[in-house]
C-alpha cells in the first residue's frame, strides 16, 4: 500500500460520512457534492485495500475496517487541534459526546444531559458504532452479549414491569409471573425490536396466550396507548409511568442491563471517567423506579475473547 497516497481529506471526508452512514447527508455537512464524496470514498477504500462500508438495502454499516478507519481520523484531527492549540499558546476545546438510545435518554440520563455536550442519539447498533468509530466518548445501551473490542461497565439493572391503568384487576398482585398475562391484549413494539423478540420468545416458552392491541415505537407512545386503555405494555423497569398507570415486576422474566461503553484505550481519558461518574451520581440520586435495582448475570463475550 502506498501511504502517501492516504489523503488526510479523504480520512476527515469519510469521518463525516461515518457519522450519518448517507453520502447526501454527509456530502451537505461537508458541502460537496454527492459524487465528490463517492469518489473520496472510493479512492480511500482502494488505498487501503479494504471495504469501510456495506449496503444492507437501503441502510449503510460499516465494516470493522471501516469503523477503523473513522476511528484514526478522528484521532488525527484532534491531535492536530491540540498541537496548532499549543502552537498558540491555546488551551485546546474538548466537548463530551455521549451516545444513547431514546430510552436511556428519557429515563436515566435526564441529569446528566446539559448545554455543554455533544448528543448522539440511536438504537444500539448506531451507540456502539458511535463508540467504536471515536465519534462518542461513552455509549450507554442495553446489552444481551458484551462486546469484545468495547469496554462495558454495568450502569444498572432493572425489572421488566407490566403497566396498566391503576385499577386494573392485576394491580392487587405485588409481583406477576408471565402466566399471569394469559390472554392479555399488549402493546407491543414492532417485530424486528430486541424488546419485542425476548418478550415473544418468553411468551412462547411459557406457553402463554396474548393477542396484539397494537405495535407502537418508543416507550412513551406505548405508555400512551396504555393510558388511552387500548392494551397492556411490558416495559423496562426504569420507565417511570405517567400518572393513572402503574407498574408490576413480572418475576420470571429477565433483568435488563444498562451498560455504559467505551474504548479500552480510554478507560483513563478525563471525558470518559467525567462521564461515568455524572451518570452514576444521578443513578444514585434518582433511581428510575421505586423497584429496587437487580444485579444480573454478566451477558457473555462472544466466543474465543476473555
Amino acid at each position: 500500500m502506498d501511504l502517501g497516497r492516504l489523503s488526510t481529506d479523504a480520512l476527515a471526508s469519510f469521518a463525516v460520512f461515518a457519522d450519518h452512514l448517507n453520502f447526501t447527508r454527509a456530502a451537505e455537512d461537508l458541502h460537496i457534492s454527492q459524487p465528490a464524496l463517492h469518489v473520496k470514498v472510493r479512492k480511500l477504500t482502494e488505498t487501503l485495500g479494504r471495504p469501510l462500508y456495506t449496503r444492507h438495502g437501503r441502510r449503510l454499516a460499516l465494516t470493522p475496517a471501516g469503523e477503523q478507519v473513522a476511528r484514526f481520523a478522528r484521532d488525527l484531527d484532534a491531535r492536530v487541534t491540540a498541537f496548532l492549540a499549543d502552537v498558540h499558546g491555546t488551551a485546546p476545546t474538548r466537548v463530551p459526546a455521549l451516545a444513547a438510545g431514546e430510552g436511556a435518554y428519557l429515563y436515566l440520563l435526564g441529569d446528566v444531559v446539559h448545554p455543554g455536550m455533544r448528543l448522539i442519539n440511536g438504537d444500539r447498533a448506531r451507540t456502539l458504532t458511535a463508540v467504536r468509530t471515536g465519534r462518542a466518548d461513552l455509549g450507554v445501551a442495553v446489552l444481551d452479549v458484551l462486546p469484545a473490542d468495547v469496554e462495558a461497565v454495568l450502569l444498572a439493572s432493572y425489572p421488566q414491569v407490566l403497566v396498566m391503568p391503576d385499577d386494573h384487576p392485576l394491580t392487587g398482585k405485588a409481583s406477576l409471573t408471565l402466566a399471569d398475562l394469559a390472554g392479555t391484549a399488549l402493546v407491543v413494539p414492532p417485530p424486528t425490536g430486541p424488546h419485542r423478540v425476548t418478550l415473544e420468545r418468553a411468551l412462547r416458552a411459557a406457553d402463554v396466550p396474548w393477542s396484539l392491541a397494537v405495535e407502537a415505537e418508543g416507550w412513551p407512545l406505548l405508555l400512551h396507548f396504555v393510558s388511552l386503555r387500548v392494551g397492556l405494555a411490558v416495559v423496562n423497569g426504569c420507565v417511570a409511568p405517567p400518572p393513572g398507570l402503574v407498574t408490576r415486576e413480572i418475576i420470571d422474566l429477565p433483568a435488563v442491563p444498562y451498560y455504559a461503553l467505551h474504548l479500552p484505550a480510554r478507560a483513563d481519558d478525563p471525558l470518559v471517567t467525567g462521564l461515568l461518574s455524572a451518570i452514576r451520581t444521578a443513578l444514585r440520586r434518582e433511581p428510575c423506579t421505586s423497584t429496587s435495582p437487580s444485579t444480573p448475570t454478566p451477558p457473555p463475550r462472544p466466543s474465543g475473547t476473555s
